[in-house]
């Protein structure tokens, strides 16, 4: 059995929900009430797109980084 690591992205809305998303695979998104819940929501989503997606074996995963943008107010 092999194992794979996958980058994912975990964010909240206005409604408290978490959103989650794996950018290896296109359109690969989920959501839960807890981030344990979108956790799991997103694992049966990877396992899905692994069986009807190519993994892209070009891109490597690097990490992600926030990066500072200062906005001047609005008059």
């Amino acid at each position: 059995m092999k194992t794979h690591h996958f980058p994912i992205l975990i964010e909240q809305d206005e409604d408290s929900i978490y959103i989650v998303t794996c950018p290896t695979f296109k359109g690969c998104h989920s959501y839960g009430k807890t981030i344990d819940e979108a956790i799991q929501n997103i694992r049966e989503v990877i396992e899905m797109c692994m069986e009807e997606q190519q993994m892209d074996d070009s891109n490597k995963f690097i990490g992600f980084r926030e990066i500072e943008i200062h906005q001047k107010a609005s008059a």
